[in-house]
Formats: C-alpha cells, structure tokens, sequence
C-alpha cells in the first residue's frame, strides 16, 4: 500500500519545513476564501495513518461547515475565553523580547475569539471512551491515539495552505457541543476545537525556542 496521491498542490517544503512551520495561526487565517470539502478529505485521509491504541483507530473528526452551528460553537468558546481574559491578570516576564511575543500571542487570540465563526471550517477531534471514566493509564492511552491523529491533519492542512490552531476552551461546555453537533456525548469525547482556513500568505516562519539544554535530560533529571 503506498501513500495517496495529493490532488491538491503541495508547498514547497520539506517534511522538517512543515514540522517547523505549522505555527497556531489566527489572524493570518483567509475568511473569505472557502474550503473546499476534498482538500479536508485529503488531510483526513492523511490523519488516518496515525498511530493509534491497539491499533483501534478510534478516531472521529467533526467537520463543522453550517454556518448556524459554526455561530453556536464560536458563541460557547467566546463564553469561555471572555471569563478567562477577564481573570488573567498582569504576568511578568524573563525578557522584553518574551513580553512582546506574549503581547503578540494575546492579540491574536482576542482576534480569534471575536472572529471564530468567520472561519469556514470547524474541526472537532473526537475520540470513542470518556477520559474521566478511565484510569491515568487508560487516558494516556486515549488522548494518545486522537493527538498524533489530529497532529497529522494539522500537518498535512499546513502542507497545502491551510492554518488551523489548537483550541479547547469549548470543552468547558462539550455536552452543549454535543448536543449542537448531535455528538453521543456518553460515549464519545471532544479534545479540541480547530479553525481551518487558508492562509493569507504561505511564509511561516521558526518560532523563538528556549534553549534545548533547559528542557531535555539526559539519564537523570
């Protein structure tokens, strides 16, 4: 079985550009140009190839395109972040460069929370089990079967044009998506809630890292 065939054009990039370059993107995420359903398909089949415990490929993608219930889902989020910026208070940084990266990211995310239902495509990872019904072990082994999934259609959206982000402030009111998106909550979970659009502009760039010296171990802490 060999990998399928992209229908959509590919960036010019490498299998290390893409992983270096797919950053959180708001507000470079295109509003007006819609998206069509194949590229999604593409980047789904893509995702599929994840790895998965024991090897279940339990996964489920929620792909939101109707406009009213984009609107609903973007209203929760919206409910969520207000209380969260609302609360946040001052923070104090190593560096101004730090601040400024940080004021940056901020920005972004305010414009996001007042622009979600503009982005043509919801995206929705799911997963079959509840977490809270499983032992840590059984929730590593949950969450780690929809994360790489879902890292991968990332990736491969990254790799034809598109921007997502990560988002999970949704999941304080998953069984009013639930009920939004005729999701079977008892049984099936929601681990986040991505924005998909094309990009304006293609020329993402590495983003300022830590030294690797401060978060890598070698044989003892």
């Amino acid at each position: 079985m060999t990998a399928p065939t992209p229908t959509h054009p590919l960036l010019p990039l490498s299998a290390d550009d893409v992983l270096t370059t797919t950053r959180s993107v708001r507000k470079r995420l295109d509003f007006s140009r819609p998206v069509e359903r194949s590229v999604i398909e593409e980047c789904l089949t893509i995702a599929q190839q994840a790895p998965s415990a024991s090897n279940r490929q339990h996964w489920h993608f929620m792909v939101v395109t109707d406009a009213a219930k984009r609107l609903a889902l973007a209203e929760l989020y919206r409910r969520v972040f207000q209380g969260y910026r609302a609360r946040r208070g001052p923070m104090t940084f190593a560096s101004q460069e730090r601040a400024a990266t940080q004021d940056r990211v901020s920005s972004s995310a305010d414009y996001l929370a007042e622009h979600f239902h503009e982005a043509p495509v919801h995206v929705i990872p799911c997963i079959e089990g509840r977490p809270e019904a499983q032992t840590y072990s059984g929730q590593a082994a949950l969450y780690g079967t929809i994360l790489p999934a879902a890292w991968s259609f990332m990736l491969a959206a990254r790799a034809r044009g598109l921007g997502t982000v990560w988002t999970t402030m949704h999941l304080n009111y998953e069984r009013e998506a639930a009920e939004i998106l005729g999701i079977p909550y008892e049984t099936v979970a929601q681990v986040a809630l991505m924005p998909l659009a094309y990009t304006i502009g293609t020329d993402f760039k590495l983003a300022q890292r830590d030294p690797l010296s401060t978060m890598v171990h070698w044989d003892s802490w």
